[in-house]
């Protein structure tokens, strides 16, 4: 299997470094300036379980270059696939299977949610040209439980979690997703196959929609946010009007804020990857995260006061530090 890694940052490289070294897919990466540099002079390189894995890497700037693949990985932020998805072209066939793993709602979401009318989401998918490129039909929903960050150029260190979550878009069962699944399970990582990955999407944003800007705002970590009454308190409401968005179209969350905090509780003094962000001057993800989910809301008839409050703070906060455009 040909499988191209598009964007080798913190999960793409982690999932490109352990596909490659797994040996049953021949693993390309596409990628551009110190990171491409690093890719062609050091490999792929993951820092797990207190070792090094390093795999030599083939990686290239440009699409054509590496031709039709049988899976393209999407692990881009999300504020940048719009741009980018046209250029993809070279890469994706009409076998091609997309596997997007990224953060927040993905471009397909509103295509296979009857709710929102099969309409594009602006926020993630401005005019359909992410779909128009990248055919709903020809993907594979994906949800990633795990932690990394990128210490320097293609160097990637995980801290916990390989979990990932794949299903159809549309819902149900199909060999292509077990293929997929297969694939994945060999490199290492804990595959779910998900008959509702819709659902599956929409639990991990409830999780992490407010965690992720709150930390950015403050520069806490998740300990220090949730042992703040008043900080809780509002996750908490932005939370609830999140899960009455999920109601209307489908995707049911059936734990509490409260329960989800328990969660995250146990994950000690982490740092949220868009906390890791603006330490490191990169843009916000903060449309896939906040923005759509507002945009949903209003498209089903749910307000969303505290959701529309910290999508404001948080997207002033970006402006002001160049890191969301104005």
């Amino acid at each position: 299997m040909r499988v191209c890694i598009v964007g080798a940052g913190a999960i793409g490289g982690f999932l490109g470094t352990r596909l490659a070294a797994a040996g049953r897919a021949s693993v390309s990466a596409l990628a551009r300036g110190a990171t491409l540099d690093a890719l062609q002079t050091h490999g792929w390189r993951l820092f797990q379980d207190d070792a090094l894995l390093q795999v030599p890497a083939h990686a290239a700037s440009d699409p054509a270059s590496l031709g039709v693949q049988d899976l393209v990985v999407i692990a881009v932020k999300g504020q940048s696939l719009p741009a980018l998805a046209p250029s993809l072209a070279p890469l994706v066939g009409p076998a091609t299977l997309v596997l997007p793993a990224m953060n927040g709602v993905p471009w397909w979401f509103g295509a296979v949610t009857p709710q929102l009318a099969a309409a594009p989401l602006e926020m993630v998918d401005p005019g359909g040209a992410v779909t128009q490129a990248l055919p709903v039909q020809q993907v594979i929903g994906c949800v990633v439980h795990a932690s990394t960050s990128t210490t320097a150029p293609a160097f990637v260190a995980h801290t916990m979690g390989r979990g990932l979550i794949i299903g159809e878009p549309a819902g149900g069962d199909s060999d292509r997703v077990r293929v997929v699944a297969e694939l994945l399970t060999h490199a290492g990582f804990s595959v779910t196959c998900s008959e509702r990955i819709r659902h599956d999407v929409w639990y991990k944003l409830w999780g992490n929609m407010t965690a992720n800007p709150v930390s950015a705002l403050t520069g806490a970590t998740m300990d220090r946010v949730l042992d703040d009454d008043l900080v809780r308190a509002f996750n908490s409401g932005a939370m609830r009007e999140a899960a009455s968005i999920g109601e209307r179209i489908g995707c049911v969350i059936e734990q509490t804020p409260d329960d989800r905090h328990a969660i995250s509780r146990r994950l000690g003094a982490f740092r949220t990857s868009m906390l890791q962000d603006v330490d490191a001057g990169r843009p916000l993800e903060l449309d896939a995260l906040v923005g759509v989910v507002r945009e949903i809301g209003q498209r089903v008839g749910v307000a969303t006061p505290s959701i529309d409050a910290l999508y404001g703070l948080a997207r002033l906060f970006g402006r002001v530090h160049g890191l969301y455009p104005p």
